[in-house]
């Protein structure tokens, strides 16, 4: 960490807040929600140590990047354009990308779109899903819009987490409440421990039901905190002070950037129309946790990869692994990253 650099840069007028480590081929990571550049802390030196010169950003939005109050810059080829332009401002004409959750529709789509700019894709959590941004249970590929979809899985007296954070409205009022303990319990909800203490498994479920009856669907008037578990100790791979870091960049810089991800689903969908049905020629591989949504939710779309990924280089799903596999379990999340990276570099 000592040659650990940290960097304010000016990308198409978009500020980009940049941590750079190592020096070789560039390898740029993109964190979801809500997270930072700091989800990617292990990664940084791991790929550095291993020869590559590696960048996490905070994305628009989040952290010490832009924040624009106008939700419609946070649509999908904006966010496209902050990572080729990225590639330039830090003087290289190629880079490999590696995204986690809302990352990882962000570099699915930037290198489906700039085959030229990106040489390889890594996606954390959610798997390539088209032009459907992300995976959905009878929605691989984006073959049925999101409002519908999202209907469909919610039903009627609810709403999908998506739908419920892209309102801008309660959701805001229920994290600025508590953001620090709401950002503790999502964190931990989410995480394996979770899962595993609740007996949670796959096996003989109905995924469409599932979702339906999880927190992840939200009664109408109801909060999405009140599914969550919660906990009394932090793990050690989300520790006090990790989670200091957190609340307090978002304590100051607020959620309406970063939900304005999930209000552009639709949007996305439409812009990304004309790419109905095109491959996606550039090497690409996917790494999931067992107990991670985006895992099980997008079995489908997973096990169909090679159908629309030529240069499809196989996925790996870390069991006992919630969400948040870059903390989680870090040193196989580092393994399989340096494994994809030998491979694409």
């Amino acid at each position: 960490m000592t040659n650990r650099t940290h960097k304010l840069l000016d990308v198409n007028g978009t500020r980009l807040h940049v941590v750079e480590e190592g020096e070789g081929p560039l390898v740029i990571m993109v964190h979801g929600f809500p997270e930072l550049w700091y989800s990617w802390r292990h990664q940084l030196t791991a790929l550095a140590e291993a020869g590559y010169r590696a960048v996490a950003i905070d994305k628009r939005g989040y952290g010490q990047s832009s924040k624009f109050w106008d939700p419609d810059e946070y649509r999908i080829h904006k966010v496209v354009g902050d990572l080729t332009g990225l590639v330039t401002e830090l003087g290289a004409e190629t880079a490999v990308l590696i995204g986690h959750d809302w990352g990882a529709p962000v570099v699915w789509t930037a290198a489906w779109l700039h085959p030229e700019v990106f040489t390889g894709v890594m996606g954390l959590s959610c798997p390539f899903a088209g032009r459907g941004i992300i995976a959905l249970p009878g929605n691989p590929f984006g073959e049925r819009e999101p409002d519908d979809i999202h209907r469909f899985l919610s039903g009627p007296d609810k709403d999908f987490y998506q739908v419920y954070f892209g309102t801008l409205g309660p959701i805001i009022d229920e994290i600025e409440s508590d953001v620090r303990g709401w950002l503790r319990d999502l964190y931990w909800s989410v995480g394996g421990e979770a899962h595993a203490a609740a007996g949670f498994t796959l096996e003989g479920q109905d995924r469409v039901e599932l979702v339906r009856n999880s927190p992840l669907c939200i009664p109408h008037g109801a909060r999405m905190r009140d599914g969550f578990a919660t906990t009394d100790e932090m793990p050690n791979w989300m520790t006090e002070a990790d989670l200091d870091v957190y609340a307090d960049a978002f304590e100051r810089g607020g959620f309406g950037g970063p939900l304005s991800y999930y209000r552009n689903i639709q949007n996305d969908w439409q812009d990304l129309a004309p790419m109905q049905g095109k491959p996606m020629i550039v090497p690409a591989a996917f790494l999931g946790g067992g107990y991670d949504a985006g895992t099980w939710w997008g079995l489908e779309a997973i096990e169909r990869a090679p159908e629309v990924i030529p240069n499809w280089l196989g996925s790996t799903i870390v069991e006992g692994s919630g969400h948040w596999l870059q903390t989680e379990r870090t040193e196989e999340t580092n393994n399989a990253i340096l494994e994809f990276m030998k491979q694409v570099t």
